[in-house]
């Protein structure tokens, strides 16, 4: 929408969002104009239309959509605006995909100091640039006081599939190799420790990033992986599950393998957590055929989101579909789907 006369400028700095600015009128125009558009200005958005038209070359495009509800809301390494962004582009890229562009709804409360909202639609603006998937299209809801706990977002991203992969969770045979991008847990632990009633204090950030182009350079080496997923809500632990199931194998690993930062581990024994299930939000799980596990370890190496890279077990055969780890000790455990929750508000 094109402003012909605006009322009072926004105070960024001690304003707070109150229901006219989801009202439709002035001030809701006045709030997408000086604060979105601004914000996530590219060729699509700018045409100001309730969708976005674009051009995709000829191929399979994958789609995906997720809602960030995250508390609290900026913790170390990063914000739900940024989260949001990482979140989605990974959810394309895990099927080897392009990412091609976003889209992004705000659920905001009434009462959200404009400066907290300015600061993570910045940093969704600069993640989105930095990642080189704009957000072109939109849309902006004010929910009253107490009936949205600060910001929702949710967004939808959209990719191609290059020619010739087909990567998919149902796709893990018997000998696979089982691979990670790298360390476990970092993320659900930053946010914990910005959680006042946990009084937990660490210097570890958040894994937050977009692994699109870590992952372009994994296909292109080899494009025979069988399956990606990056390990978010439940972790490790849920992520293998959700494979195992889907594929009708089991799957073995080797705890001794699997990087965790011992400020991790620490915090997690402290509070009586297991690394395997918190959550991950710029790491990745990688299946493939055993003799390329070398081949796929040494490319993810070589990027900076892959450098602690391991190799952490093996696809077996299995009817009941279990995931067993063998521990430090040489005893053998499954590892089942997390019973409840261990933490709410992770990602």
């Amino acid at each position: 929408m094109t402003l012909t006369r605006k009322g009072p400028a926004i105070d960024f700095t001690n304003g707070r969002v109150d229901m006219t600015h989801g009202g439709g009128g002035r001030a809701m125009a006045q709030l997408v104009e000086e604060l979105f558009v601004a914000a996530f200005d590219n060729d699509m958005l700018r045409q100001r239309n309730d969708q976005a038209s674009f051009t995709v070359e000829a191929g399979r495009m994958v789609m995906t959509t997720d809602g960030y509800v995250i508390s609290p809301m900026f913790f170390p390494g990063g914000d739900i605006g940024s989260l949001a962004v990482h979140g989605t582009v990974n959810d394309v890229a895990m099927a080897g995909a392009v990412p091609i562009a976003l889209s992004a709804s705000f659920i905001i409360e009434e009462g959200l100091p404009l400066a907290d909202l300015k600061r993570i639609v910045q940093s969704m603006a600069a993640a989105s640039k930095e990642a080189g998937v704009p957000i072109v299209t939109g849309d902006t809801k004010v929910v009253e006081k107490g009936k949205g706990d600060g910001l929702f977002i949710s967004t939808t991203g959209i990719g191609r599939v290059p020619v010739g992969l087909d990567i998919s969770g149902d796709k893990a045979r018997a000998g696979d190799a089982i691979l990670v991008s790298g360390t476990m847990g970092d993320h659900g632990v930053a946010v914990m420790s910005q959680r006042e009633s946990l009084g937990f204090e660490t210097t570890l950030k958040s894994d937050s990033a977009a692994l699109h182009r870590l992952v372009a350079e994994m296909v292109a080496a080899v494009p025979s992986i069988h399956c990606l997923r990056d390990p978010t809500r439940g972790g490790l632990a849920a992520t293998l599950n959700e494979m195992a199931t889907q594929s009708g194998v089991g799957m073995m690993i080797y705890e001794a393998k699997i990087p965790v930062r011992p400020e991790v581990h620490g915090a997690c024994e402290l509070l009586g957590l297991d690394p395997l299930y918190v959550a991950n939000e710029g790491k990745l799980i990688a299946i493939c055929p055993a003799d390329q596990a070398e081949a796929l370890l040494a490319v993810m190496r070589a990027h900076p989101l892959g450098a602690d890279a391991a190799i952490i077990g093996e696809v077996i055969p299995d009817d009941h579909q279990f995931v067993q780890m063998e521990t430090a000790f040489g005893g053998k455990r499954v590892v089942d789907w997390l019973a409840g929750e261990q933490l709410p508000r992770i990602c």
